[in-house]
């Protein structure tokens, strides 16, 4: 199997188990030092340089977001090599009825299975932001 056919895969069965909320597959499919960035200037910003530290970060969406937040479509998944370029669109509703309706190209990168680095980026940071700190 090609790299490029191995990477996919991984990132597939990723996405896949995000949407069913699979997370002991989420956790299988991620390097324990993953080094994750995920953009703008929120609580959930920065560096994550850990699956436990990823792990938390993404409780804590669910958790500001009482459990509505989801991973609505997985729009093109592209490939070179090690990595994988993905298009998904993400929604989520605060319990206010604040709502977040974003695209976000997420570039993950695959090595011996597990995916060991994600940069994550967001087509409006200013809602995510917005969203976010409140």
């Amino acid at each position: 199997m090609s790299n490029n056919n191995q990477s996919l895969q991984v990132v597939n069965a990723f996405l896949t188990a995000v949407q069913q909320g699979d997370f002991e597959k989420v956790g299988s499919l991620l390097h324990p030092e993953i080094v994750w960035q995920q953009p703008g200037n929120n609580p959930f910003s920065g560096t994550q340089t850990s699956a436990a530290d990823v792990f938390k970060m993404v409780g804590g969406m669910f958790q500001h977001t009482a459990n509505n937040m989801a991973l609505t479509a997985i729009k093109t998944m592209a490939t070179h090599g090690e990595s994988v370029a993905c298009l998904l669109h993400w929604s989520a509703t605060h319990p206010s009825g604040k709502e977040m309706e974003v695209d976000n190209i997420d570039v993950y990168t695959v090595r011996n299975g597990q995916i060991v680095a994600a940069v994550i980026y967001t087509a409006d940071e200013a809602l995510e932001n917005m969203f976010w700190n409140n």
